[in-house]
């Protein structure tokens, strides 16, 4: 024991603390990759003692019939409905807001909103910035928007007091580019086997293992083009597709995927789902396909995986860095190979014992309590400074 130190000085236990979560859209059950990343930690931090407040947009939280959910307080701030200054003018309140809360740490998640961590820093905020991936290379960026994003991935990893990305990769470009630490913690997954028949194998006319599945927004980088054009290339009339998603804006895009989905029988557009009728779809596909463009660490793939599905994935490095077998890749935009590739694994499913052992493998390598503990170990780090 230090010197000076009494025995109950010693044995006093950790203060609690209080972590703000900023740049996303908000939670519970809000559509995205950074949403369900912080609903997933919220919940293990708030269980490890800390107090979590999330600032969320308030267009995406109509339903929040309190100002608190499983014990984490939410906070919905205004922001425009337009695509290029939601996310910008929704930051630039929320640190405002985050200053007059006092949280002993504020974590920004994406490199878009970590443009005002310089802004968090002269309010007198300690600043932890997560990197999700290279958002400026998302397609549906213009090249201003492109410049400002990367200016925000600039001052995330040069400003903030710690960093994390949820890719190996990004975090080792990260110290190379920017000569600052960075923690990799990958994203985790927690697959919720329904309690129950939902009725929404009916309600779309879904047969159990007889579907492909997708679910993912609809913007340009998740390529759900590719995917329905290699379905129409299979040819098979006894599966359908299942498209599980939508988008927040009425794009070229969305409207794109919609007319091509009507025009391809056999494609099944569900919309946004969450919780067990989303579990339920996860459970009774046939195949699992990802054929996106751009990932930081992709989540759904993961929940796929921990359902027991085969699995598609594109060959980009974020999907890649999963390391699974070469036969579950396929070249990126290459509608042919993932129409052969699709048809394989269709006519080749494989056994309960095989599902089980990658269920089993996904999820002790990959649990939220342990991204909660690796997270812990950074939020630690900045606090004892």
């Amino acid at each position: 024991m230090p010197p000076g130190k009494s025995a109950s000085a010693a044995a006093r236990p950790e203060p609690r603390r209080r972590i703000v979560f900023l740049g996303l859209r908000g939670i519970p059950n809000v559509q995205g990759g950074v949403e369900k990343h912080v609903e997933m930690l919220a919940g293990e931090l708030t269980a490890c003692g800390w107090d979590v407040e999330v600032i969320g947009r308030s267009r995406y939280l109509p339903h929040l019939a309190s100002g608190s959910w499983n014990g984490i307080r939410i906070f919905p701030l205004w922001a425009p409905r337009k695509m290029a200054l939601e996310a910008i003018v929704h930051t630039f309140l929320g640190v405002w807001f985050a200053a007059l809360r006092r949280p002993d740490i504020l974590h920004i998640h994406a490199v878009g909103p970590a443009l005002f961590v310089p802004l968090a820093r002269l309010l007198g905020l300690r600043v932890v910035v997560t990197h999700h991936g290279y958002d400026y290379e998302r397609q549906k960026w213009g090249g201003f928007a492109r410049r400002v994003l990367k200016l925000g991935e600039y001052f995330g990893m040069r400003l903030s007091h710690g960093r994390i990305a949820v890719s190996s990769q990004v975090a080792r470009a990260m110290v190379e580019r920017y000569a600052a630490p960075v923690t990799y913690v990958p994203n985790g997954v927690s697959v919720a086997r329904p309690a129950a028949k939902t009725g929404i194998l009916a309600e779309f006319a879904l047969q159990p293992k007889r579907y492909v599945l997708l679910a993912a927004r609809f913007v340009p980088e998740k390529r759900q083009t590719d995917l329905i054009k290699a379905f129409a290339k299979c040819g098979d009339p006894g599966f359908s597709l299942v498209l599980a998603g939508g988008a927040e804006f009425e794009t070229p895009y969305s409207r794109e995927v919609r007319a091509l989905a009507k025009s391809v029988p056999g494609v099944v557009l569900t919309g946004f789902q969450t919780g067990d009728r989303l579990a339920e779809l996860f459970v009774n596909a046939a195949l699992f396909v990802l054929p996106s463009s751009h990932e930081g660490m992709p989540i759904a793939l993961l929940e796929a995986m921990a359902s027991g599905l085969p699995v598609l994935a594109s060959d980009i490095a974020a999907n890649k860095e999963l390391g699974l077998p070469a036969d579950d890749y396929f070249p990126l935009g290459d509608v042919d190979a993932l129409a052969t590739a699709m048809a394989a694994k269709m006519a080749h499913p494989p056994s309960e014992e095989q599902a089980r052992a990658r269920m089993r493998e996904v999820e002790q390598a990959y649990s939220w309590a342990s991204v909660a503990q690796k997270t812990l170990q950074v939020y630690r780090g900045l606090l004892a400074r």
